[in-house]
């Protein structure tokens, strides 16, 4: 959603943060080395690792195992049998990789973790966006991510068919309750957000929460671009959309945020929202149950 993660400086910055935290997990895994690899392996026994979904679900993360593969020995071939995006069944192979077992072994782990939780994430954020699927409204991430993975964490919710809200503090301005109360309130720190933007030259969104419908009226006025509608019960969501299309405000995006469950996540979209943030995507990470099964040659 935001404007900046377009640019050349944004993608190269998350391109380094992917390849660091990819290179730390190797790192923390093996350390000074696979010492159980090292000891019982010949270093030349050849193989086939496959890997392999004991449950159902939308596969992501098959372009980190392929990295990991390659770090590990760049003359493993991993074959995709499966892509990201993709649903696997019980029992159905993912990819496979040929080459040197002790490679495959080293890895094994990091390019399985990577998996799990990417798939996992992926295939929450396919439930709901099918439950969402007759509306026009959008399943957004949050900042809600593990430390370190937030590269990893929000692309497995565009697999998932997902929408990206900010990846970071860097690339919307995101105004919430403490932004808010802090500057005396929402129409003063939505005005404030815009004459700094406009003093440095950012083309950035402006996005602020209300809490009711009095601050609703307050902020928007102030003309943000998205209207973060937090904790509002399913009628005082209606309540606020039929407002702000009835006072000449449709043309500003509106998101509903809080207690948003599979359950409830329907007849939230059905009042009309643009979006609905949903944390639980990643910080409430059911790993995707994924196994690595090696046959030597």
């Amino acid at each position: 959603m935001g404007d900046n993660r377009t640019n050349h400086a944004f993608r190269e910055f998350f391109e380094t943060c992917r390849t660091r935290a990819l290179q730390l997990a190797l790192e923390e895994d093996r350390y000074e080395g696979d010492f159980t690899t090292l000891s019982t392996i010949d270093p030349d026994k050849m193989g086939t690792g496959y890997i392999v979904s004991k449950v159902e679900g939308v596969v992501a993360g098959v372009a980190v195992a392929r990295q990991v593969s390659q770090s590990c020995d760049p003359g493993l071939q991993l074959t995709a049998i499966v892509n990201d995006g993709e649903r696997v069944y019980p029992g159905g192979r993912i990819l496979e990789v040929k080459g040197r077992i002790a490679p495959l072994l080293i890895g094994e782990r990091t390019a399985l973790n990577f998996m799990q939780r990417m798939s996992g994430i992926a295939t929450r954020t396919n439930m709901y966006v099918e439950r969402v699927s007759h509306t026009n409204a959008s399943i957004l991430d949050t900042r809600k991510t593990a430390p370190g993975l937030r590269y990893y964490d929000k692309d497995a919710v565009r697999i998932g068919g997902g929408v990206n809200h900010r990846f970071g503090l860097f690339d919307m301005i995101l105004i919430k309750d403490n932004h808010i109360d802090a500057s005396g309130g929402v129409d003063k720190a939505v005005e404030r957000a815009r004459a700094y933007c406009q003093e440095e030259g950012l083309k950035i969104k402006i996005e602020t929460e209300v809490r009711s419908m009095f601050e609703l009226k307050q902020a928007c006025p102030a003309q943000p671009d998205i209207i973060l509608l937090d904790n509002f019960m399913v009628d005082g969501l209606a309540e606020a959309v039929r407002w702000v299309k009835a006072n000449g405000y449709g043309h500003i995006l509106l998101e509903a945020s809080g207690n948003i469950t599979l359950h409830n996540v329907a007849e939230v979209a059905m009042t009309g929202v643009d979006y609905i943030s949903v944390g639980e995507l990643t910080h409430s990470v059911k790993a995707l149950d994924l196994s690595m099964n090696i046959e030597p040659d």
